[in-house]
């Protein structure tokens, strides 16, 4: 590295030292990147009292890497990824993701990074290891059912309604056997394991499903790193590619799953966008099939009005809208008043 001034790597904590993320944002920018809310803590690289690198970290995945113009070219943000991934370790993350645009592949290439599914000329998702989804997929296919029609559902359960168990219920119905994915990240109303919970107590009649823990190749659009692409359409449509392509190549062949079932959205824009995305990516190879959603008191069911019921303690109208299951975990976590709804 040229210059008669070392570089000096240090590690500032977003919570603890907020008064640090403006020179962080300010050269971020300069590169054309913004900031994702959920980081952790950032790598600063400084040279000459002068910010002139940054890596973030949220859990294990490592985002907004720059490095200051001038000084690319000289290795540094090999250095800087060399930085995080140590601090990554220390706090045991040893499996790591990057998303970055695909210009940038061949740079975080060298850095020991390699590229699962790319979203056009917007994104590309990375891992620090070449064979961390052919692993995840051998484990799935120890899991493999015999059947003609091997069905899918991923879900978030945000908790589990009366709704997805709709959906569960007709799939397991269609197929051999139905294999029904959680989505793992805890950026939800209700934790995962309570989701996960849930979702186990309320299917637990059927006996052809089998109940897949998510995993980090499911991607949960509330934590797809955004700070690369300023355009919020850009974001949801690169998270949607990328989450249908590793379900296509990678996880419904590991399973032999031959359709994929999803409920109709008639509120959130993001999801009927990712619906349409299922239907373009994965048919010609995997059946999809939206299922409309029933209904309750004359409206569609959805868990963020459970969510918002709940928020109000309106267990009553909650006890139409969700399963009994569901029901005795709301009313064990979240409301006295309900023993007398």
């Amino acid at each position: 590295m040229q210059g008669t001034t070392a570089i000096d790597f240090r590690l500032t904590r977003v919570a603890s030292q907020p008064a640090r993320l403006a020179a962080i944002r300010y050269l971020l920018a300069d590169n054309g990147l913004g900031i994702d809310n959920d980081i952790v803590c950032f790598v600063e690289a400084w040279r000459d009292n002068r910010l002139v690198g940054c890596a973030g970290l949220a859990g294990n995945v490592i985002k907004c890497v720059a490095v200051e113009r001038a000084l690319r070219g000289e290795n540094l943000s090999a250095a800087l990824l060399a930085e995080v991934e140590h601090v990554a370790l220390s706090q045991g993350h040893f499996h790591l993701f990057l998303c970055t645009r695909p210009a940038n592949q061949a740079r975080f290439s060298r850095s020991g990074f390699w590229p699962l599914a790319v979203s056009g000329e917007d994104a590309v998702l990375m891992e620090n290891t070449p064979t961390g989804l052919a692993r995840y997929c051998r484990s799935l296919r120890q899991l493999r059912r015999p059947g003609k029609q091997i069905g899918s559902i991923v879900m978030n359960a945000n908790p589990f309604t009366l709704g997805h168990r709709h959906l569960v219920e007709l799939a397991a119905a269609q197929c051999d056997w139905l294999h029904l994915f959680v989505v793992r990240e805890d950026a939800s109303f209700f934790p995962y394991q309570a989701r996960l919970e849930m979702v186990q107590q309320g299917v637990s009649h059927l006996a052809n499903v089998t109940i897949h823990e998510g995993s980090r190749y499911i991607i949960s659009r509330a934590t797809f790193p955004a700070y690369f692409l300023k355009e919020s359409g850009k974001v949801h449509q690169a998270w949607s590619e990328i989450d249908a392509l590793l379900f296509r190549d990678a996880i419904a062949p590991a399973l032999g799953i031959t359709r994929r079932f999803i409920g109709s959205e008639p509120f959130c824009d993001i999801t009927r966008q990712y619906n349409q995305t299922l239907h373009h990516l994965l048919t010609g190879q995997i059946a999809v099939h939206e299922i409309p959603r029933i209904k309750a008191t004359g409206s569609a069911i959805s868990a963020s009005q459970v969510r918002h019921l709940l928020k109000t303690g309106q267990f009553p109208r909650i006890r139409e809208i969700v399963p009994p299951t569901t029901y005795a975990h709301l009313v064990a976590h979240y409301g006295a008043q309900a023993a007398v709804a």
